[in-house]
């Protein structure tokens, strides 16, 4: 028990964390995003994540229960919560900023603002995208598989640490306080990973539950924030073709390992 909770602490700290601080590194690098780069990182991301969400974890989920109608259930009910706890981040935000939009023209304080308020956007939507992490320990303990969908969350984590960071070093912070800041946010991926681990490994059904709910969390990420934010980066056929290329790459890493381990 003791090694496995330090594997889900250690594992969603580096990517978890260690994603946002190594975007926040970039961001101090680079003093800006491209575009580009942005978007194809971000499509490829995409492509991945839906693969382990659709040949991983769903069939998981559905393995471990032998009601076969409650995984689709809990899937659209962790899409429609993930939706709804960003509604809410969202709301927030354009109340702090007065003004229902993100174009106050108030000078640096704005760029502060608008870099703290993210942080925080990031670090609450981070809980059920840990979940997935935890669920996969639950189902295969400390394995390839629960390093992949880590692996996938550290890749989204990079152009949301750099785009926490952008606006905070452009007010002014230090590059140190920058990446801290996007660093931090990271930190409920590590509580939600141990969530969905205990929940999880309770009962077969809870299992099948928790994983739903972090799959549907997943999707969230993939079609509202994900593919809108490459398409708005670069309106380019290419990141369609790197969403592909992900998905090509999540089906060899998923059924090619387990080919390699079956022979």
């Amino acid at each position: 028990m003791v090694q496995i909770l330090l594997f889900i602490i250690l594992l969603t700290l580096i990517t978890g964390v260690g994603g946002l601080a190594f975007g926040g590194v970039l961001a101090t690098l680079f003093k800006r995003e491209s575009p580009r780069a942005t978007s194809l990182l971000l499509s490829f991301t995409a492509g991945l994540m839906l693969c382990i969400v659709s040949f991983d974890m769903v069939p998981e989920a559905m393995e471990a229960t032998s009601t076969y109608y409650l995984p689709p259930v809990f899937l659209v009910a962790g899409f429609a919560i993930t939706f709804l706890l960003n509604c809410w981040i969202d709301k927030s935000a354009h109340h702090d900023d007065g003004r229902g939009d993100h174009q106050c023209a108030c000078g640096h304080h704005d760029l502060h603002t608008a870099g703290i308020v993210l942080a925080a956007a990031v670090a609450l939507h981070n809980m059920p995208v840990g979940m997935a992490v935890g669920t996969t320990v639950a189902a295969a303990g400390i394995s390839y598989a629960s390093v992949l969908a880590a692996v996938t969350i550290g890749l989204h984590n990079i152009p949301e640490g750099m785009s926490i960071a952008v606006p905070l070093l452009h007010d002014g912070s230090k590059a140190r306080s920058a990446i801290a800041v996007a660093a931090l946010s990271g930190l409920p991926t590590v509580a939600g990973a141990l969530i969905g681990y205990f929940i999880g490994s309770h009962t077969p059904l809870a299992l099948a539950i928790i994983m739903s709910i972090a799959g549907g969390a997943m999707l969230y990420v993939v079609f509202f924030e994900l593919l809108p934010e490459a398409y708005r980066q670069w309106r380019s056929k290419w990141a369609i073709l790197a969403t592909v290329v992900g998905f090509a790459l999540g089906v060899l890493l998923i059924f090619g390992h387990s080919h390699v381990h079956v022979h």
